[in-house]
């Protein structure tokens, strides 16, 4: 199938693009349908390029839905490779997919992660009358007792949200991960219904989730799984700050084809910090709920690498994959 067929098929839109001048434009492929996570990536940061002049035309944004991502993935390694012209959208299920073998052999390694300039902090909460008054009474507990404390999660079994809380028993040590009980259900409202109605006594998901339960009353947040403090919510402490070195955040960014030369790679790296950098970012943050998580470069690429690592190993002791 060639590229131009498949670009045929694709649901393909322009931001403030007319059509005379699309095909000199750079192309950021959103691989889900409009209206997603990964399309809002591809748009609002597309946008921003153009309109703070980091780009001269306006970027093409190409929608590729298909196998959570892996159509477009493999549409980048094997026919894009060396797009200089092209990034795609990513997030955290990229990371946790590939981690997983959910694209069919490919590998994280097939791309450059450029960077990501927002996210959906991670967060462990419990409800308002919980025992746990901070992240170390809960992991003491569990150390202690793994059966004791259930997580309600809005993933299923292996995905993100149920494989936050493993990462931070492991920091402190704690290896028996098979043991720590999960329960997936239909996104994070459920999963905060659960813990505050006392059928879980913890609640691991995303920032914005929680927020409505937080100025409600309902529950606490024992940590925000970020570098720093989320401004606005400052009297949350990190789970870094406890002792425990997890960053677990659902980061909006993108990828660019792995045989692009590295001058490429390093001008879509400073095109991302601009926008990273501009007030129009930080307005589209605030209006869509993301937290401040800016990591570009080579920086990032290590940190995805690392992140995909860990993911499969703890992906292989829960028996998601073999």
């Amino acid at each position: 199938m060639t590229t131009r067929f498949v670009k045929a098929l694709m649901t393909s839109a322009v931001i403030g693009l007319g059509a005379t001048s699309a095909a000199t434009a750079a192309e950021c492929i959103a691989p889900a349908n409009p209206g997603g996570g990964w399309d809002f990536t591809c748009r609002q940061i597309g946008k921003i390029m153009h309109d703070i002049g980091a780009v001269d035309s306006p970027i093409q944004v190409t929608n590729m839905a298909g196998g959570g991502g892996g159509l477009a993935f493999n549409h980048v390694v094997a026919e894009r490779n060396d797009d200089a012209e092209l990034i795609v959208a990513a997030s955290s299920a990229t990371s946790t997919r590939l981690a997983q073998n959910a694209y069919a052999g490919m590998t994280a390694d097939q791309v450059r992660f450029v960077g990501a300039i927002g996210a959906d902090p991670g967060v462990i909460v419990v409800a308002k009358d919980s025992p746990f008054q901070n992240l170390g009474d809960m992991i003491d507990a569990i150390k202690a007792d793994p059966g004791s404390v259930a997580f309600a999660g809005g993933s299923a079994v292996g995905g993100f949200d149920h494989l936050k809380p493993l990462m931070l028993l492991q920091r402190a040590g704690f290896t028996d991960i098979t043991k720590i009980k999960y329960i997936g259900v239909d996104g994070g409202a459920d999963a905060i219904t659960q813990t505050i109605g006392g059928f879980t006594q913890a609640m691991t998901g995303d920032m914005s989730e929680v927020v409505g339960f937080l100025n409600a009353d309902e529950v606490r947040v024992l940590a925000v799984l970020t570098e720093e403090r989320i401004p606005g919510f400052d009297d949350i402490p990190t789970a870094k700050e406890q002792g425990f070195d997890v960053v677990a955040v659902n980061w909006r960014g993108l990828y660019v084809p792995k045989g692009i030369s590295d001058d490429d790679f390093n001008k879509w790296a400073d095109r991302l910090q601009k926008v990273a950098d501009s007030d129009e970012w930080k307005e589209a943050m605030a209006a869509n709920g993301l937290a401040p998580f800016t990591m570009v470069g080579s920086d990032f690429q290590a940190y995805v690498d690392g992140l995909v690592a860990e993911i499969n190993q703890l992906s292989k002791d829960i028996g998601v994959i073999q």
